[in-house]
């Protein structure tokens, strides 16, 4: 009797570590830091900052080639000046040890930039990771960011299908600071300029003479542009929902003065040239 009862206590307690260590994998995946270089392969796309929604015209885009090559993506519509520089698909250097990613990259020949991800998760579709980013000017560390941020994996590109001309307008109740809900066309051309058209008084589509900055590029889903004049430059990023049978659509999180929130929606049809 005794000996039967050790059985199942025996049985009992095999049982139960099977389903404690079941329920622990579970709950717990596995340390990020293995095989974190081969995970990371592929394009990411930055969702959220300390538990918000990221701001679209806060996007940050890292595309991981090689366990020592990444390009990056980034840009703000409030910039300062060890920001001002456009900083689209931009090569960095990278360093994995352990579950910390470091990214060494240049925008210019005054700033370097000094990206740090200690990763705290990573699947097929998120990572969570804390961020630290250090720019130096010159050689002198000038401003240092930390922040914890989440990534979601980003399997579309639209740098190509997004050439031509396009015609819209904004479809939500509220755009940007930019728009004024009338119609308007860009052509995205291949070299990474656009050309923005006005009516004339006759109403003729027209290049604007008034614009001599027009830059844009599309990394993966999402759009940035920056524009203006030789005094002034504005730049605003969108998120191309899709573009399907000369229809595109975009999206945005935008911020309001008061510090809400809403998305902004556009669209557009593709222009047929004669």
């Amino acid at each position: 009797m005794n000996r039967f009862i050790q059985w199942m206590m025996a049985a009992i307690l095999i049982c139960g570590s099977a389903v404690f260590n079941s329920c622990t994998n579970e709950d717990n995946p596995s340390n990020p830091a293995d095989n974190l270089a081969e995970k990371l392969i592929g394009k990411w796309m930055i969702s959220d900052i300390e538990g918000q929604p990221a701001l679209t015209n806060e996007k940050t885009v890292l595309t991981f080639v090689s366990a020592d090559k990444a390009i990056v993506s980034t840009s703000r519509s409030n910039f300062t000046e060890s920001q001002a520089k456009w900083a689209a698909l931009r090569e960095y250097d990278v360093k994995i040890s352990g579950n910390k990613v470091t990214l060494t990259g240049h925008p210019n020949d005054k700033i370097t930039q000094v990206q740090e991800y200690s990763v705290s998760a990573i699947d097929n579709s998120k990572m969570s990771a804390n961020f630290k980013l250090t720019t130096f000017i010159n050689g002198e560390a000038k401003s240092i960011r930390e922040q914890d941020v989440r990534y979601k994996r980003v399997t579309r590109d639209y740098s190509e299908e997004i050439l031509g001309k396009w015609e819209g307008h904004i479809t939500s109740e509220q755009g940007s600071e930019y728009d004024d809900g009338e119609d308007h066309q860009w052509e995205y051309k291949a070299d990474g300029t656009f050309v923005y058209y006005v009516q004339d008084e006759e109403g003729n589509w027209i290049a604007n003479p008034e614009q001599t900055l027009s830059e844009y590029f599309v990394d993966g889903t999402l759009l940035a542009t920056r524009w203006g004049t030789d005094e002034t430059e504005y730049r605003e990023w969108w998120e191309i929902e899709s573009i399907k049978g000369g229809v595109m659509k975009w999206k945005a999180l935008r911020a309001r003065e008061d510090g809400s929130t809403y998305v902004a929606t556009f669209a557009m049809i593709q222009v047929k040239e004669d």
